[in-house]
């Protein structure tokens, strides 16, 4: 996967051809894998080899793209000692899914799971 196909802000994007911004950020967040690598960079920093445990032993391809899709879209640094950790866009990311954190907890004590008897 070359680095053209990165979606970023002002490139075309899947459902957008304008490349709004949102548009990018969906596409980005809507890859396979890449909110749960988002998740765990969020919790601490972690090298390739735990990164790769804590998101359930997914593959070593997989998670490569993910961190190289999120280094180019200045989400994650990874540093001289292999470590990668949230950039300051990441986690000013992470922060912006706070209020969907929340709702979905409030949404699983609800209605909606008091109905299924859980």
């Amino acid at each position: 996967m070359e680095d053209e196909n990165v979606p970023l802000p002002g490139t075309p994007v899947r459902g957008s051809s304008s490349g709004r911004p949102v548009m990018a950020v969906l596409d980005l967040l809507g890859r396979r894998w890449m909110l749960r690598v988002l998740w765990e960079l969020h919790q601490r920093p972690a090298g390739f080899r735990d990164l790769q445990r804590l998101c359930g032993d997914m593959s070593s391809s997989v998670l490569s793209t993910r961190l190289r899709e999120l280094r180019v879209a200045g989400l994650v640094h990874t540093g001289e000692d292999g470590v990668n950790s949230l950039s300051r866009q990441g986690a000013r990311l992470v922060a912006a899914l706070q209020p969907l954190i929340e709702w979905s907890e409030e949404w699983a004590e609800g209605p909606v799971n008091a109905e299924r008897g859980g």
